[in-house]
């Protein structure tokens, strides 16, 4: 064994050896537990960053603790390839996609390996790749046999910049969630996926996920927006038309001073043609159509309308309110029409302000008359104003109002979701393209699932001058033959959004190989759910909404048995440098590959893994990293001390001294905690008490000559080293004479009667003040124990000449003697 620590020679000899004996690689087992750990793979960028460092070592040191266990593990790896970036760099790189992408891939794959992450590549998947966009493309016509697949004319949110339609969820404040670029509206013929079929479902079944984070479910929940309410007809007066609106405050229905068209409703044109009204209401709705429907809706945006000349009767009283349009009433949310209730709404109350329109109040917080509003009351309260229901708390009105407007026939209750179907068309080349052609004769035609995969042509051109898909410019591959009439058609030029890339790639890792379906449903019965799922927060929404909704349909497709995808979700913190997250513009990244460099990729796992509990962020430090490299450095000498000594050691255990009990004692202790740190994925304190007992253990190299007990606590520090810095824990198992791996061997057991307290500190005090502690024997017999205490010098000096009233003793724990 070398002096000293060469991490360099012994992190690449032991890669080769893992990847030369395939030593990760896993198949179904039905005689063990199955684990399957996953952490969100990433988009092939380039390089990894720290984040990623971050994330796959706390996903490898939980794969190797459970094998470790006896679990037959699943842990594979793969590459999100699909996307905007891989075009942009394309273009900017004059390369194809494809080329800048599986050189990505090559490159992140081996900094991956450097690591010594413990995947098995046999499963590993690219989402560009044929053979796993073919069975994206078929799982896409099942959905559209299912009828959860449509093509409509909609208003969406379109890019300039990235020339693409965005989902909802790809909007943050108004901005393309990858560019920052303001979000306008155009109307496109889109590609649409029914998720609202889903929404109670999904709902209801975060229930069955209780190893997520509260936060996480939450933000689904809210997301999903469900609302129990009732629909009111409106009549517009003077006409036949209905308004049919949609509120979760029924109670507030006298209270009614003004109702809200979206600009785009159909009746608003109908209403203002050949009125004073027309030109202006038709500027109004113009302005309004350029704005994106996220910041229309921002709490933030200042709410404007205008009357359009028409008035509503509100069926409950009979009264006229005036019809207006406004920017913050959206077509495709509800029915387009809401009811102004100024007095109850805060919304509301801040644009009958502005506009000067009537507040009327219609719940109070007793039946007493109040005072002019100063803002909006949104409490419970009494109604008052509202005819029949006067008197009546607000809580009990809202089914009662429900019930009298479905007996009158004013309406009915209603539920209501936030949650609006999935755009799923993007107009960009490095997708996956959408399996449908359009006929003269046929119409829309679905591709055959025997001319699966539609491929993406290699010759494209990529100028971005002329806007929309590059796809629609080729037309070897625009045009085709209609597979029913044998007619020319058109292929659809739309690729789809890569998130249907990521909503099921964990369940091709379970059967990544087949042919002939997407995955076998016995592989992915065996191995589904993911058992952990480790990722950012920031994909509570955009990828586990949509895999959770993916697992639903494919279940009730018959592909699989699972309910939900991920049964366990952890949510790791970002790492920070300088006070913020690590970025090029602010200048604070550092590199990974330079860390495994200078110090090894142990060092980098180690100091990673310490230096924060995995969910909170974690602040880099150049000292911290250096001391998880000296702290490696001294567990390398201490086993270089004793490694040839007790390499072939073949003598039985026996406890042969004081010294001999205190190793055993600091050694089990270890273990215990440790165990107890991983299965809570307390890997901080973990590798604290790891360091401690290597502490201990160099305390008593002076101490203790007995080279059995020597053997054993080595052998267990160098396991319980072992998920953590794996490289170097194989060379030292190799230097104590083993010839097996350290990651094949069972993970230890705490023996209970090593870590038996022999004595224990009693707290003494007197009078309740703490006047002493002493170390005892364990269970000391009490007046042994009261005779010894009151023997003390040092209590003696306190009691003087006063003699103790009582004394009051709590085993093991403490002693409490009353004087006056």
């Amino acid at each position: 064994m070398k002096n000293h620590y060469d991490f360099a020679q012994l992190e690449k000899k032991w890669q080769k050896i893992w990847e030369d004996n395939n030593c990760y690689k896993v198949e179904k087992d039905e005689s063990k537990s199955k684990y399957y750990l996953l952490e969100m793979f990433p988009y092939p960028s380039g390089n990894l960053h720290m984040g990623h460092v971050r994330n796959y070592s706390i996903g490898d040191v939980v794969a190797r603790y459970k094998r470790m266990k006896g679990y037959n593990v699943l842990h594979p790896m793969g590459w999100d390839a699909f996307g905007l970036p891989a075009e942009n760099a394309a273009m900017q790189r004059n390369i194809h996609p494809a080329q800048w992408t599986w050189g990505n891939i090559a490159h992140m794959k081996k900094q991956l390996q450097g690591l010594g992450l413990s995947y098995d590549w046999d499963r590993e998947v690219a989402t560009c790749h044929p053979e796993y966009y073919r069975w994206g493309q078929w799982l896409f016509l099942k959905f559209y046999e299912k009828g959860l697949i449509y093509k409509k004319q909609a208003p969406v949110n379109w890019c300039e910049k990235c020339q693409t339609v965005l989902a909802n969820e790809q909007v943050k404040d108004g901005l393309c969630w990858r560019c920052d670029t303001e979000v306008v509206t155009k109307h496109l013929s889109q590609w649409f996926i029914r998720i609202t079929d889903y929404a109670d479902v999904l709902l209801e079944d975060l229930n069955l996920l209780s190893g997520w984070p509260d936060r996480v479910k939450t933000m689904q929940e809210n997301w999903i927006g469900r609302s129990e309410g009732a629909e009111i007809d409106f009549t517009v007066a003077d006409s036949e038309e209905k308004i049919t609106i949609y509120t979760t405050r029924p109670d507030t229905i006298y209270g009614v001073s003004y109702m809200v068209l979206a600009p785009e409703h159909p009746l608003v044109e109908k209403l203002t043609k050949g009125t004073s009204y027309e030109k202006e209401v038709a500027s109004f709705v113009e302005k309004v159509r350029s704005q994106n429907e996220i910041s229309r809706t921002a709490n933030d945006v200042e709410k404007e309308g205008m009357f359009i000349g028409s008035y509503v009767i509100n069926p409950f009283n009979g009264q006229k309110v005036p019809l207006w349009i406004a920017n913050y009433v959206l077509m495709q949310y509800g029915t387009g029409a809401v009811m102004g209730v100024p007095a109850h709404d805060e919304r509301d109350f801040a644009f009958a302000k502005k506009y000067d329109l009537p507040i009327k109040v219609v719940i109070q917080a007793s039946a007493e008359e109040v005072e002019e509003l100063q803002e909006a009351y949104v409490d419970d309260g009494v109604l008052v104003n509202s005819n029949q229901f006067n008197g009546m708390p607000s809580t009990k009105a809202l089914s009662a109002i429900i019930q009298y407007a479905q007996e009158q026939g004013l309406g009915r209750k209603k539920i209501n979701y936030r949650l609006r179907d999935w755009l799923v068309s993007r107009q960009r080349y490095w997708g996956n393209p959408i399996p449908f052609l359009y006929c003269e004769h046929c119409g829309l035609v679905p591709v055959p699932e025997e001319q699966l995969p539609v491929l993406l042509p290699e010759n494209v051109d990529f100028q971005t001058s002329q806007g929309g898909s590059p796809l629609a410019r080729c037309e070897e591959f625009v045009q085709t033959t209609c597979p029913q009439c044998g007619g020319k058609a058109r292929r659809e030029t739309d690729t789809m959004d890569t998130f249907i890339c990521s909503s099921w790639y964990f369940l091709r890792y379970t059967d990544s190989r087949n042919k002939e379906l997407p995955f076998a449903k016995e592989e992915a019965d065996y191995w589904m759910p993911v058992d952990q799922y480790i990722g950012g927060i920031e994909h509570a929404i955009l990828h586990l909404l949509y895999a959770r909704f993916f697992t639903k349909v494919l279940r009730d497709l018959g592909l699989v048995e699972a309910q939900e995808p991920f049964a366990n979700l952890l949510t790791q913190g970002m790492v920070i440098k300088d006070g913020s997250k690590m970025s090029k513009s602010k200048g604070n990244v550092v590199d990974p590959d330079k860390i495994v460099k200078e110090y090894g990729a142990d060092t980098a796992r180690m100091f990673i893994l310490f230096a924060a509990p995995p969910e909170r962020d974690l602040e880099w430090s150049d000292q911290g990293v250096e001391g998880a490299f000296r702290f490696l450095n001294r567990v390398w000498r201490l086993i270089r001390d004793y490694g040839g000594k007790i390499a072939s050691l073949k003598q039985e255990m026996t406890i042969q001294s004081a010294e001999d009990k205190d190793m055993l004692k600091a050694v089990h202790q270890t273990i215990k905690k440790v165990t107890e740190d991983l299965e809570r994925f307390s890997f901080n304190t973990a590798i604290s008490s790891i360091m401690e007992l290597v502490n201990t253990l160099y305390l008593h190299k002076e101490k203790n000559d007995n080279l059995v007990i020597w053997k054993h606590a080595l052998e267990n520090l160098i396991i319980l080293l072992a998920p953590f810095a794996p490289h170097l824990t194989e060379e030292l198992w190799q230097s104590i004479g083993r010839a097996n791996s350290v990651h094949q061997v069972a993970w230890p057991q705490c023996n209970p009667d090593y870590i038996v307290e022999d004595e224990v500190t009693i707290i003494v005090q007197i009078n309740g003040k703490v006047r002493d502690k002493m170390l005892v024997p364990v269970d000391l017999e009490q007046e042994l124990l009261q005779k010894k205490i009151l023997e003390s010098e040092k209590i003696k000096a306190f009691l003087g000449d006063k003699q103790p009233l009582k004394v009051i003793i709590v085993p093991n724990k403490l002693v409490n003697i009353v004087i006056k």
